[in-house]
């Protein structure tokens, strides 16, 4: 990860902008700053600004003396010449140049129509680059009960490891119930929850709070792990936290995406083809098939800003079509 110490001053500025005005996500800052950075050494090295002489070693290159000239230099063809060097470079996916247009585009706005740190705009005419329609990867409901199988079943402690399938077993069933995101399960606190009510808060995208409904499995899976939660040597900084690591701090993103995988593998599910983001699409996949959830109620479930995200989970699968054929008064003339 790219420190702010090695970054110019103007870009900083933007970031502290981004968080505190925009209301942007620490994740979210944490990928301006990438993307960025990454590109202000992309420009150095097309200006002929460093030693570099080969586009394998431009992520070395220091940009903590670029100027604020140097950035009023920079055309849209140049950004284009960026986004050309990620996809020959990287191999970098249509949905991984869109979120660094985006990026830049939001940064090149502050520095010329926010803070008329430059004279002109040179993404004001950018374009995201087009996302083919994929539709998302999701488990069947005989998968997804499965997987609920296996981890419910505690492993065999090895390495000394502790038997936290109670815990484990929540966490999916928050995951497959609730289509939570994985920031949004990882920061919930205890206090958040309203048993009285079978609600809890969380803090989505954009720093936006959203409430999240909870079915009788999510409450039972909690309160069962409450039981055995642990109580003494929690530290400071995590006493509110729902749940916890074996440290007793709580639990981390990537220690989430290590339980998810392991629980896929018991389950006979390939953990190169599924992941954490995978249990959202299932739960979204699920409640729109088998409980014909209003499309905007599931637009609210997920905490989509915008409901043509949300449509994504409106596809029709083959066992859909397949019925909508049979079922043709037709079909057996």
């Amino acid at each position: 990860m790219i420190t702010r110490e090695n970054n110019p001053e103007f870009l900083n500025d933007f970031l502290d902008y981004s968080a505190t005005i925009l209301n942007k996500s620490e994740n979210t800052i944490k990928e301006y700053n990438y993307d960025i950075a990454h590109f202000l050494k992309f420009i150095k090295y097309k200006f002929k600004m460093t030693d570099s002489k080969s586009e394998e070693f431009i992520k070395q290159i220091t940009i903590d003396d670029l100027s604020l000239e140097t950035i009023s230099n920079i055309t849209l063809q140049d950004i284009h010449a960026f986004l050309s060097y990620l996809k020959t470079c990287y191999h970098s996916k249509p949905a991984t140049l869109a979120r660094k247009t985006a990026s830049i585009r939001v940064f090149f706005n502050y520095l010329c129509n926010k803070t008329k740190r430059i004279p002109n705009n040179p993404a004001t005419d950018l374009e995201s680059p087009k996302l083919g329609k994929r539709l998302p990867k999701y488990l069947s409901l005989e998968e997804s009960r499965k997987l609920l199988e296996v981890t419910k079943t505690p492993l065999p402690k090895t390495h000394g490891n502790h038997d936290n399938s109670i815990r484990d077993f929540a966490i999916i069933t928050l995951f497959l119930n609730c289509g939570m995101r994985l920031s949004e399960l990882t920061s919930i606190n205890i206090n958040d929850i309203d048993f009285e009510n079978n609600k809890l808060t969380v803090i989505g995208k954009g720093n936006k709070e959203r409430t999240v409904y909870l079915n009788k499995a999510c409450i039972k899976a909690i309160h069962q792990y409450l039981e055995i939660r642990p109580h003494e040597g929690i530290k400071f900084d995590s006493r509110n936290a729902l749940f916890l690591s074996e440290q007793r701090k709580r639990i981390s993103n990537r220690t989430v995406q290590y339980i998810v995988k392991q629980e896929f593998r018991m389950a006979g599910i390939d953990p190169n083809k599924y992941s954490v983001h995978k249990l959202r699409h299932t739960a979204a996949t699920l409640m729109y098939k088998y409980g014909q959830v209003d499309i905007r109620a599931l637009q609210e479930v997920l905490g989509h800003e915008s409901i043509a995200t949300t449509q994504i989970y409106t596809h029709v699968d083959d066992e859909q079509v397949r019925n909508a054929i049979e079922s043709n008064p037709l079909a057996n003339e």
